[in-house]
This record gives C-alpha cells, sequence and structure tokens, in this order.
C-alpha cells in the first residue's frame, strides 16, 4: 500500500547536517543569495556560477524553509544527509548496488571536408559480434569517416576505465574530471558507494579515469573503441573520449554533479555529451502533482529549472547532448505510475511511494529541451521489450539490445550489446579466474600479443544513447569547422538535423499494438503489448528512425 506523502517524511535531529543545493533566482545578485543562505544557517560550500547552483550545508531543520523566502532565491532541494560513515563490513564493491534497470541492462546474462572514396577498413576480432555496429552500417561508414581526435565526446556517467587497453588510445586524462564524491550510506544507513577505504588518502572521491561501476567504461567503448586490432570498434573510433563523471559508483546521479558536467562541457569546447540516465531521487520530476507534498514540488521544481539552465548553457556554447530515453517500459507522453521514487533517502525514514503521474512531469536530463532523446532496438529492429517510448519524446533509435529478440522469445546473450569492461571489476566480481580467463558467458576476453582486454553484454536505452551520440560525433567530424581553441564545432540543431534526417524511417508495428512474449529462465512466460502512434517518418517507437552512421556522413 502506498505511503501517505506526510508519512514519507520525519523530522532529523537538530543536530543532523544536510546538504542542500539552492538554486539563484536568475538576474540575483550571487551576493545577495549567498547573504539569504548565511543568514538562514547556511554554509556555502561551491557554487556553479554558470548555472547559478550552490552546494549549501545546513543543521537547521527549518533552513529550506527560510531560504526559500528569499527574493534572491528561485528554489531548494534537499541533496543529502551528511555524518559519519556507519559501521560497515561492506567493501564499497560489495555494497555497490545495481541501482534502477539494472535487471534490465544486465538482463543477457546467463547466470566527419573528406574524400569520397572510402578507404577500406579491416574488421576488429570481436566485430562478429557486433550486430549493432551492422545495424547502422558503421563499418562502411568508417570507410569515408572515422572520427577527428579533436572532436571530443564527453561520457557523463559513473566514470571511465582510462586505462582499459580499447579505451586509452583515446581517453584525456587531462581533460576528464570526477565530479562526484563517494556516499557510504544514505539517511537510513543503508549503504551506497560503501567505505573509502579503497582511496589511499580516504577522500572518497575516485581519480578521473577509474571506474567502479562498469556501465561508462561501456557506454565509452561503444562510442570510441579504436580499431587497433583488439576486441571492438566504437562507432567513432577516432574521437577523444573525455570522462566527465557525474555518477556515484552505485549507479545514482544527482543533480550538481550533473550540472557541474554539463557546464564544464560547455566551457571546455565539448562537442558531444552522453547522458545515460535520469537524475535521482525522482524519475519524474512534478510542480504541481497532488501526488506529492508542497516540499517535494518544490524540491522537484528546482530540479527542473537547475537542469535546464545547465542544458541551455551547454548548447549555447554548442554541445551536442544525447541521452537515453529510459528503461521502464513505458510511454512517457502517457499518465504513469512511479512506484520507485524518491529512490534515495536524504532525510531518515525517506521511502518510494506510489504516485501517479501525469505526462506533464520530466525525466532529467531525457526530457529536457535540446536533448536527443534515444529509444532502444534488438537485432531484428524491433523496439527493445523495455525500452520506453512516446511520439513526440523519442527523437531518435538505435541499438541497445534485447536479449529476447529471438525466434523463440527465450535469451540469449549475444544480442544483447558487447563493450569494454574493466579487469579490476572482473576480477572483483569472480568474472574471470586467476588466470584471466572469464567465468561466466557475458563476458568475453581477446588478446593482442601479451595486451588483453575484456568486455561485458549488457542491453538497455542506456547503450543505444551512445550508438547515436557516436553518430553524432561522426557528424561533427565529418561537417564541423575548427573553433578557436584549435578544435572542432558545430551547432548541435544541425547536428542534430543531419542525424534525424540521414535516420532509416521505420514504421510502427502492424497493428501498432506490439505484444512483447518473453520466456524467462524461470519458465514463466511474461507479455506486455506497448502502442506505438504516429507515423513512418515520426512515431513513438522510432522517432524520426533509426540512426545510420553511413547515411549521416555520406548524406545520401
Amino acid at each position: 500500500m502506498a505511503l501517505p506523502a506526510q508519512a514519507v517524511r520525519t523530522t532529523a535531529a537538530a543536530a543532523t547536517t544536510t546538504q542542500y543545493v539552492v538554486l539563484y533566482k536568475e538576474g540575483a545578485a550571487a551576493a545577495d543569495a549567498r547573504k539569504a543562505i548565511e543568514s538562514a544557517g547556511g554554509t556555502v560550500v561551491k557554487v556553479n556560477t554558470a548555472v547559478g547552483l550552490a552546494t549549501v550545508t545546513a543543521t537547521d531543520a527549518g533552513f529550506a524553509e527560510a531560504v526559500r523566502a528569499s527574493a534572491a532565491v528561485q528554489g531548494v532541494a534537499r541533496d543529502r544527509v551528511i555524518g559519519t560513515a556507519p559501521d560497515l563490513v561492506k567493501s564499497k564493491r560489495e555494497a555497490r548496488g545495481a541501482k534502477r534497470d539494472a535487471d534490465v541492462e544486465k538482463e543477457g546474462r546467463g547466470g566527419k571536408g573528406r574524400p569520397e572514396r572510402p578507404r577500406p577498413t579491416k574488421d576488429e576480432p570481436l566485430s562478429d559480434l557486433q550486430w549493432d555496429m551492422k545495424q547502422i552500417h558503421a563499418p562502411q561508414a568508417h570507410a569515408y569517416e572515422q572520427g577527428d581526435r579533436k572532436v571530443l565526446v564527453g561520457v557523463i556517467d559513473t566514470g571511465v576505465d582510462g586505462s582499459h587497453p580499447d579505451i586509452a588510445p583515446n581517453f584525456d586524462r587531462r581533460l576528464s574530471r570526477n565530479f562526484t564524491v563517494d556516499i557510504p550510506a544514505d539517511a537510513n544507513g543503508d549503504p551506497i558507494d560503501g567505505p573509502c577505504e579503497e582511496e589511499p588518502d580516504r577522500s572518497c572521491q575516485d581519480p578521473s579515469d577509474v571506474d567502479e561501476d562498469g556501465h561508462g567504461t561501456h557506454v565509452a567503448s561503444s562510442i570510441a573503441s579504436p580499431i587497433n586490432k583488439l576486441g571492438i570498434a566504437g562507432v567513432a573510433p577516432k574521437v577523444t573520449i573525455v570522462n566527465l563523471r557525474a555518477g556515484q559508483d552505485s549507479g545514482y546521479f544527482f543533480l550538481p554533479a550533473t550540472v557541474d558536467a554539463l557546464t564544464y562541457a560547455g566551457d571546455h569546447g565539448i562537442d558531444v555529451v552522453n547522458m545515460s540516465y535520469y537524475i535521482d531521487p525522482w524519475l519524474f520530476n512534478c510542480v504541481d502533482n497532488p501526488a506529492d507534498s508542497a516540499e517535494d514540488r518544490q524540491e522537484q521544481a528546482t530540479i527542473i529549472a537547475a537542469t535546464q539552465r545547465a542544458l541551455n548553457y551547454a548548447h549555447r556554447r554548442g554541445v551536442t547532448m544525447v541521452a537515453a530515453a529510459g528503461n521502464q517500459a513505458i510511454d512517457y507522453t502517457k499518465t504513469n505510475v512511479d512506484a520507485s521514487s524518491p529512490d534515495f533517502a536524504s532525510e531518515p525514514g525517506e521511502v518510494p511511494r506510489d504516485r501517479t503521474i501525469p505526462a506533464s512531469c520530466l525525466s532529467l536530463p531525457g526530457e529536457g529541451e535540446h536533448v536527443i532523446s534515444v529509444s532502444a532496438t534488438g537485432i531484428s529492429k524491433r523496439k527493445a521489450y523495455y525500452s520506453s517510448y512516446g511520439n513526440g519524446y523519442v527523437d531518435v533509435a538505435a541499438p541497445g539490445g534485447d536479449a529476447y529478440d529471438t525466434p523463440d522469445n527465450t535469451r540469449d546473450i549475444t544480442k544483447t550489446t558487447l563493450s569494454a569492461y574493466p579487469e579490476s571489476l572482473a576480477r572483483a566480481n569472480g568474472e574471470i579466474d586467476e588466470n584471466g580467463e572469464p567465468t561466466v558467458d557475458y563476458v568475453v576476453k581477446d588478446c593482442r600479443g601479451a595486451t588483453c582486454a575484456y568486455y561485458q553484454y549488457l542491453q538497455g536505452t542506456s547503450m543505444a544513447s551512445p550508438r547515436a551520440a557516436g553518430v553524432a560525433a561522426l557528424i561533427v567530424s565529418k561537417y564541423g569547422q575548427r573553433d578557436r581553441r584549435g578544435g572542432m564545432t558545430m551547432s548541435p540543431d544541425r547536428v542534430e538535423q543531419i542525424m534525424k534526417s540521414t535516420a532509416t524511417p521505420t514504421a510502427c508495428p502492424n497493428p501498432p499494438a506490439y505484444t512483447y512474449t518473453r520466456q524467462l529462465p524461470t519458465g514463466q512466460t511474461a507479455t506486455a503489448t506497448h502502442v506505438c502512434e504516429g507515423t513512418t517518418a515520426a512515431n513513438g517507437f522510432y522517432g524520426a528512425g533509426i540512426v545510420d552512421a553511413l547515411r549521416a556522413v555520406t548524406r545520401r
């Protein structure tokens, strides 16, 4: 039974220190906003001046209400309770939880001008396993355009393993940043990222070339693994990857890190960013939903306003932004029920609850302005069973994998997508043995001489988005211009227009109500019906169509 809104929140002890994000009103003097924060009992930790978002700590439970009354402040949202890490036995990796939709991304687990004459390319060793690349004609596109090293692609994710042999040649360690700090536990004492004992200085902040989740590494590899006779090739194998970490080890993505990553991208000449996540703790943010308390509505309104400011900032500075459509298997343009939010306890006693979500609510960054939202396809080109959709929401589709897109609807991991996996994680999880050999069927090893690398199968719109981002990177490489930094630049709106106009138009199923059937390993059968609305040129399953790398770089 759903808990009433008033029962979800409890009053914390007076001595509890809570971290907030305070959004300055546009046009307000920063000094006035800071004065208001301090007068309300808050201490400013840092300020993102591009957006006007301050990170603040306070012990007074009435801080939010007090600061919100200031004419210099637009909104305030709780970030998290700050305290001493609980006495946990679990290490960080053990405490790391597969946050949202990990059951989808892991489901397949068992147990850019240039001469127009094509240049021959040779397949990578594992290319036969990359049905996804074939679906968007990436191998053929590489004969015309493999990307320009001056094109920078920011991976806003859980981090990137910059030492991975199939990422390292294209990884820019100097530009990479980590905008997160590990969170040992939530306000309820439940482990999140776990203790910080793995960092020598116990700073709880990982280096900017580390990924202790694996998600960001998979995304980076999908975009730009080089053609180097090892493993796989990414969609744009010669562009440069920049790690803009905004995700916790545990897979949570919070507002301050997202805003910092986006403004950093705008300030440092990043051409494309991939965002395969939503901003926690709300899957959907609403400003007037009667299912939420007044405090919750104000918090969500702050998230919406701050995120859109950051998206606008990046867009004005030439950043093409690509995002995953979501793995909830729902139509974002309809009324839905969200039972997963708030998914992070920022004060004691807070738990998820059922709430009805009208279509006016926003899942961010995917539903933000200037963002290209990507749905996922399987090997047959059908929309993946888990992929969220919606006519007017989805911009394009791209292969993200569907383990059940098989003739008999049974699970096949090779129908998901294969990309790089940090060796350290494979070892920590017991997925390779002492000799470095995989012990599970979802991990693949490939070697070039004495250099070996590991890859894992995953599926999700998280995997579809980077393939579209890779196409965006090829477009900037092919048609972009030199910028004042000596890099490349191209209008994000033009990139989007080319991506959509060269995508392969894909009609809705006939009939448009498509029923997915999955024969689960348990022996049970799962069915779900999704209704596709729109035309061949633009519909809720595929948007403008399935991205096509070859058509994008040849404009044919």
